[in-house]
C-alpha cells in the first residue's frame, strides 16, 4: 500500500516558515535559504513543493489576506450597525510593532510596486475590506441609525486608507501614535460621516 502524500503537509510547513521569516527579516532581504534553512531542508527540496521563492511568498500573501479579512468579518458579524462599525474599526488596527499578521500584509505590500500579482492580491484585499464597511454603512442607513453624510462606499474606501496610514505608523519601531489613539482618530471621522455617536450599546 502506497503511503500518503506529505505534499499538503510540507507545503503548509513552508508558509508558516516563510510567514516567519518575512516578519523577523522583511521581504526584501529575503532569501530562498533562509526559508530552506528555517525549515531543515535544501533549496531545492523547497523548490519541490514552490517553483520559485516568489510563488512561497504569493501563498503566504494568500493565506494572510484571507486570515486578516475572516478575522474582521467575524469580529463585525451579527451586531446593530453602531456596534459593528466600531468592531471593524478596532479590528483593522495593529496592536503594535509585534502584530504578525499585519507586519506581514505590511512587508508584502512591498512587493506590490512591481509584481502584478502582489498587486492584484493587495488590491483584493482592500476591495474587500470596502466591501464590508460599505455593507455595515448601508445597514446603517436602511435602518436610519445612520444619516450619511456621503456615499457608502466614499465612506468605506476613506476609512479603509485612514486605517492603511494609522496601522503603518503602528507597525513603526517608533510610533508617532498608539493604538488607543489610532482608534479614536478613526472612530471621529465615523461619527461624522454617519452623523451617528456610535455609542456601544
Amino acid at each position: 500500500m502506497a503511503r500518503p502524500s506529505r505534499a499538503t503537509e510540507r507545503r503548509t510547513e513552508l508558509v508558516a516558515v516563510a510567514r516567519r521569516a518575512v516578519v523577523e527579516r522583511g521581504v526584501l532581504d529575503l532569501r530562498l535559504r533562509d526559508i530552506a534553512d528555517g525549515a531543515g531542508m535544501s533549496s531545492g527540496s523547497v523548490l519541490y513543493y514552490f517553483p520559485s521563492l516568489a510563488e512561497l511568498l504569493r501563498e503566504v500573501q494568500r493565506d494572510a489576506v484571507e486570515r486578516f479579512c475572516e478575522a474582521r468579518e467575524r469580529a463585525a458579524a451579527g451586531q446593530s450597525p453602531p456596534a459593528r462599525l466600531r468592531a471593524m474599526i478596532a479590528s483593522g488596527l495593529p496592536t503594535g510593532p509585534d502584530d504578525e499578521l499585519c507586519v506581514l500584509l505590511y512587508e508584502l505590500g512591498t512587493i506590490s510596486r512591481r509584481d502584478p500579482a502582489y498587486a492584484a492580491r493587495h488590491i483584493a484585499l482592500y476591495e474587500r475590506q470596502v466591501r464590508c464597511y460599505t455593507s455595515i454603512l448601508e445597514a446603517g442607513a436602511a435602518t436610519g441609525v445612520f444619516d450619511l453624510a456621503d456615499a457608502p462606499v466614499t465612506i468605506a474606501r476613506n476609512l479603509v486608507a485612514m486605517e492603511d496610514g494609522y496601522g503603518l505608523h503602528l507597525t513603526q519601531a517608533v510610533s508617532p501614535l498608539d493604538r488607543a489613539t489610532a482608534e479614536e482618530l478613526l472612530l471621529s471621522y465615523a461619527r461624522t460621516a454617519t452623523r451617528c455617536a456610535l455609542e456601544e450599546s
